[in-house]
């Protein structure tokens, strides 16, 4: 996510001195624990570590203590504060240099699970801003949202899939507090998206793991008022919420039966799973039955159907023979060029002609993702280039774009339980200029599938906040896809 830890309006006075407001840079919920590092220099002078803490909930952590706080929950949507303590307390009006440094550590996406029973290696988040900043008491205000142009065309009978979409696609909206859970469900349903609502649980739910029957009470309210229907729950499995060690196996379980008796709670018929492993899924099966719950292990870039890790997958299910076990179809698998929202974003980061020109040839060759991440890192340091100027983008160019055959899909057409329809642009004709949609239309219709296309609009990870309307094009990707199907139909 590329808007970081803080804003243009993140400083605030303090009677201790000063502090920043901080805003979680990534798309989903996160432990405490999950905080590596917070280093802090004001005006060109590093801030000591002992003079740092941070106040959320109301309770006051210090830095070093943060590693530690594997029960408390950074909810997407607070704003914890950075307190610093300065011998004069700070002003509105006061501007101040500043430059934050952060790490995180992400405790569902691990690299290498823990030997011995020490913890595994995870994928880290690192945050490096420098702003000038004047001291305020408020936030930036949310801007005007502009409604839908037209109403949408109705679903004819003979479409072969129901449209809607996961609220991922306004994950740096939602974070940034534009909209509280109502107001986004309320903006989805009036630009006639929908009828399929997926979420990423850990994005949503201020009590996550757990499904309150608070929240549930108003989930149900606002679908019996808009007429949505749930479509698929997105469950991780946070293996390194600790750092001192894994999660056990007793742990994934009950961790993964919390979120499953939450999905049950709010209507879901699917769970997005994040593990396929054989023990794992041997206890969650019987559980699944009872709760009447499909289990869909997602296929995302830069993996396809046929990868050598989905194959893996295949076999486990092979050997389970469960009806309840599936894959969740992800188009970021199916990509035949880089998206332009993010050459757009490495072109900002300082990258010119020559050197897009070259991560774009690179990404095309059929090399292993690894291998393509290090010959692009390797051309930018031969050219004297710092590939830390481009933050994630240099991994996530070859990690969220994968470039196999559309017509691979087939292969496992008859274990696909739902579509993640991602997308990162829609052009002036209307279409997706790095994903051939009417190809994948044709692939899934002809392959027989009959479930939800659920949009994904995941150009939050390389747009800017306020860049586009996100919710706008989901609105124009459904016209997209209606076309398709409308299309392929007419052919076949």
């Amino acid at each position: 996510m590329p808007n970081g830890l803080i804003d243009s309006s993140s400083l605030r006075a303090h009677p201790e001195g000063l502090a920043l407001s901080l805003t979680l840079p990534w798309y989903r919920s996160l432990w405490l624990s999950s905080v590596t590092s917070l280093k802090l220099a004001i005006d060109g002078l590093q801030v000591p570590e002992g003079d740092l803490s941070l106040e959320l909930g109301g309770i006051r952590y210090s830095i070093a203590d943060l590693p530690a706080q594997s029960e408390t929950l950074w909810f997407l949507q607070e704003h914890p504060l950075l307190v610093v303590r300065r011998d004069r307390p700070a002003s509105p009006g006061d501007e101040h240099d500043i430059h934050l440094e952060g790490e995180l550590r992400l405790p569902y996406m691990q690299i290498a699970p823990g030997q011995d029973g020490n913890p595994g290696l995870y994928v880290p988040n690192f945050v490096n801003q420098q702003l000038q900043l004047v001291v305020t008491d408020r936030a930036a205000p949310a801007p005007g949202l502009s409604a839908a142009e037209t109403p949408p065309p109705p679903k004819a009978d003979e479409d072969p899939f129901a449209l809607g979409l996961t609220l991922y696609s306004a994950s740096a909206e939602f974070r940034a507090g534009w909209y509280d859970f109502d107001g986004l469900l309320n903006r989805v349903a009036g630009l006639g998206i929908g009828p399929g609502i997926e979420i990423v649980a850990s994005q949503v739910l201020p009590t996550y793991p757990v499904v309150t029957d608070e929240f549930a009470a108003d989930w149900h309210a606002a679908f019996d008022r808009h007429g949505f229907t749930a479509s698929s729950f997105g469950a991780n499995l946070d293996m390194g919420r600790r750092r001192d060690r894994d999660m056990t196996p007793d742990e994934e379980y009950k961790f993964t039966e919390t979120l499953f008796h939450g999905a049950k709670k709010l209507g879901f018929p699917l769970v997005r799973i994040q593990s396929a492993k054989p023990d794992l899924l041997r206890r969650l099966l019987p559980l699944a039955e009872q709760l009447e719950l499909k289990l869909a292990y997602e296929i995302h870039a830069p993996l396809g159907p046929n990868s050598p890790e989905i194959m893996k997958v295949r076999d486990v299910y092979a050997e389970l023979d469960s009806p309840l076990l599936g894959f969740v179809a992800d188009f970021s698998s199916t990509m035949h060029s880089m998206s332009p929202t993010l050459l757009r974003a490495v072109r900002r980061a300082g990258l010119d002609d020559d050197a897009v020109a070259q991560l774009q040839a690179i990404w095309a060759t059929d090399a292993p993702m690894r291998a393509r991440q290090e010959e692009f890192i390797g051309y930018l340091k031969g050219r004297d280039f710092d590939p830390a100027r481009l933050g994630s983008f240099a991994h996530l160019a070859f990690n969220m774009h994968g470039h196999i055959d559309p017509k691979e899909w087939a292969d496992v057409m008859p274990q696909i339980m739902h579509v993640h329809a991602k997308f990162y642009d829609i052009d002036d004709a209307g279409n997706e200029p790095a994903i051939d949609y009417p190809e994948l239309v044709r692939v899934f219709v002809e392959g027989g599938y009959r479930g939800y296309w659920s949009s994904e609009w995941e150009g939050h990870a390389f747009a800017e906040l306020g860049e586009v309307d996100p919710l706008l094009l989901v609105r124009r990707q459904h016209d997209l896809i209606r076309r398709s199907m409308r299309g392929a139909l007419t052919s076949a």
